[in-house]
Order: structure tokens, then sequence, then C-alpha cells
């Protein structure tokens, strides 16, 4: 497939005035805005993740402006929906005429939207997705690694799940249990990664000596886990892991609770990521685990504003009156590796603003991000930048609502505990 940037390309070379379907794009007239594209779940099941997107937005602009960077941001919303968020890249990139792409928020959003960027030679950065489900789920051939290929134009930043998977089995092991493990994985690309026999958690927790029960994968937004809580009691199973969408979560552990299924640990990803949907399963929520990506704890600041990671989540909450969450951090991010690209690269030159990407080695406020294949395998190396993972618990205050408390930090000690795990009954 020809694309866009190799079109422009050869058609520059051949001294063209325009390229093939009005996608030539001219030098920035003075004083013209560099064109952001960002997608990410503005409604739908992960709304969530967008929660504080606007905030970040508004902030951005104001400091990118008195740095004497001028950007204007179009936002689209996926509305949790992996066509949409195809759909909207590719008018992102044919009518808004956008230099670079930002995506973030589950493989639902950010994969549509990178292949998108890749078939039409777009620069992208995208993040706030396991880098396995998001490299691996985009490969035409998942099933067979050596047919795996390096992406040209798309690059991501996150952890993986060989670090989610630590951080869960470290928080475990300060618990005395019997190692019985219930899994809840759904059909999604999340879902199927975190599952997988080969790269995701049944091979390791087997290797650990923990018992996996895995009911198989179930659809989004079911109403009824009866079956799964059934397989669990007759398990034994004293430990819960998976990773679901919010409202799944919620039904799954309301009806635990109903039908008297009470493990020792319930350590959830991405349902739980949110103080919301702690808070709407009361006191059920106490002592409920999660990865934590970003807190106002991690000791990172911003290369932008130079806020520390206490001062934005101090911010966010002063100007929307509700707590933070963990995209605050990542979405800010998102937007200092676009400030930052931009100073080195043309913007209306595709492969000067790729190779500037890659050679990015920036400090943000979510930790350093560079894309040198530090603790990737080859394959991964070129198109993903790890970040820090620790893993904590929400706890209950005396006065209502949770503290999400980092309990175990093996895998990025810079990043400080709070507590010790504790069992949830």
């Amino acid at each position: 497939m020809l694309s866009r940037r190799k079109l422009l390309k050869t058609t520059a070379a051949l001294g063209a005035t325009a390229a093939f379907g009005g996608f030539a794009r001219p030098a920035l007239a003075q004083g013209a805005a560099i064109k952001l594209g960002y997608v990410s779940p503005q409604s739908g099941p992960l709304a969530a993740f967008a929660e504080a997107d606007k905030f970040i937005i508004d902030g951005f602009l104001a400091a990118s402006k008195a740095a004497g960077q001028n950007f204007e941001v179009i936002v689209k919303d996926s509305q949790s929906n992996p066509n949409r968020a195809a759909e909207v890249a590719k008018d992102l990139i044919v009518n808004d005429e956008v230099n670079l792409m930002l995506v973030a928020s589950t493989p639902e959003t950010t994969n549509p939207v990178a292949t998108t960027c890749e078939a039409e030679g777009l620069p992208c950065i995208s993040t706030v997705a396991p880098w396995q489900p998001w490299f691996i789920g985009q490969q035409g051939n998942p099933g067979d690694a050596e047919s795996w290929t390096p992406f040209e134009s798309v690059f991501h930043f996150f952890w993986g799940l060989e670090d989610v998977i630590a951080v869960y089995t470290n928080m475990w092991n300060q618990i005395e249990t019997n190692k019985s493990v219930g899994g809840l994985f759904p059909n999604d690309g999340d879902g199927n990664a975190w599952g997988d026999p080969v790269v995701g958690f049944p091979p390791v927790l087997d290797q650990l000596g923990f018992k996996l029960t895995d009911t198989g994968r179930f659809q989004n937004l079911t109403d009824d886990f009866s079956a799964q809580i059934s397989a669990f009691k007759g398990a034994n199973a004293e430990i819960i892991t998976g990773v679901m969408i919010p409202p799944d979560f919620t039904t799954f552990w309301n009806q635990a609770q109903q039908q008297g299924f009470r493990p020792k640990v319930a350590s959830i990803g991405k349902a739980i990521l949110f103080p919301q949907a702690v808070e709407a399963l009361g006191k059920a929520g106490h002592n409920l685990s999660s990865e934590i990506w970003w807190s106002p704890n991690h000791p990172f600041k911003s290369s932008l504003t130079g806020e520390s990671s206490a001062q934005l989540a101090e911010g966010f909450t002063a100007a929307t009156n509700r707590p933070w969450t963990q995209p605050i951090g990542f979405v800010h991010a998102l937007f200092e590796l676009a400030s930052d690209v931009m100073k080195r690269a043309d913007p209306t030159d595709a492969d000067a603003v790729i190779q500037a990407i890659a050679e990015t080695q920036l400090d943000t406020i979510v930790g350093r991000v560079a894309w040198d294949g530090a603790n990737l395998p080859p394959f991964a190396a070129k198109n993903v930048a790890k970040t820090p993972l620790v893993g904590g618990q929400w706890r209950l205050k005396d006065g209502g609502g949770f503290d999400l408390v980092i309990t175990e930090n093996t895998m990025a000690p810079v990043i400080p505990t709070g507590g010790k795990m504790e069992p949830i009954a």
C-alpha cells in the first residue's frame, strides 16, 4: 500500500504541484497553528478515561502559547467504539489535515487510530494501553510471532503485561492465600491479551505456583456473572484478577457479594482505576486492588509547566471539584511529547516528525519517555517506550470516600509506598 507520506515524497521528487486526492500539505503559513488530532473515548463505557481531557488540553494550550508555540487541538470522540475510532482518525487525517495524531485509552481506541495512521503514513503517538495488545493486536497475524514487523509511523508509551503481572503477584504474595486465582478476561483487546496462554497471565501464574481458573471470554456489558462466580467458588479461589470495563466489574462484584463469594484479594485492571467506580460499590470497595500507573505521589514533574504530579492532581481537583484519576498524568505526558517533538521538527514534514519522535528522550510527569528499546523484546523496540508501574489498594476513609494507597513498588522503587496489602475480609 502506498501511504500518503510516500506518495507526497514521490510527487515532490517529480516536481508535482499537488498530491493525489488533495492530500498535499504546504508549509505552515506565518503564524499558522500546528494541528494536533486527539482521539479518546469521550462517551460510552470507557468515558471515565477521558474525564480529564478538557482540563489537560486547556492547560496545554495555555502553557504552549506562553512558551511561544501555536497549536490547535482537534478532539474527536471514539464513543468507546473501535469502528468509530478508525472513522474519526481518517477524518482528522483527510479533512482536518492534522500534523500529528495523539490517541489515548485502551486498545479499542488506540489500535484502530494507530492502524489508520500507519496506513496513511501520519505520525502518531499513543498511550494508556499495555504495549502487547497495542503492538501484537495490530499485526496481520497476532498468533505468529515470526511474522510481526515494526511500524513506520506510530509510537506508543505505557507499561506491559509483564509489569502488571509482576505487580499483581507481588501484591498477592504479601497476603497468605491458597494461591487459587479466578480470572475475568473479556472478549476484547485487553482481555484476550491478559488471558493469552503465551503472553498473558496463565503461563506466569503457573510458573509462580498459582492455579488459575479461567472460565473463558465473555462479552462486555454482561449482566450475569453467576457462571463465573460458581466456578470460582468451586475452585475455592481466594484471589480474583482480570481486566474489565467499569460497569462489568460493578455487576460482578455486587453479584459476588449477593452470592456469598468473598475472596481475600481482588486485583482488577481498568475497572477500578477510577474513584467513582469504587465509590459506587460503597463499603464493598474497601481494599480492592489495582495497578497504579500515575498518582500525586509519583516523583515526576511536567516538562511543559514544571508542575509536580501532586500539583497537577491538585489543579484538576480545584478546577473540577472531582478527585484525581490516573489518566490525568498520561494524557498530560502525551501533550508534553507533542510539544517537545514539534520543537525539533518541521510539522509539515512527516518523516522529520517521525524521526523526532524516535529520538525523543524526555522527562515527563509520568517519568522518562524514550523509544530506545530498553526492557523490550527486539520486535517492539522501535515503537514502544516503557513507563514505570506500581500497585495499591483503595482504602475507605473515615469521613467517606476512598484513598488509593501504593502498597507495591518492587518494579519502581523510586515511587514511594504508603502501606502494605490488607485482605479484603
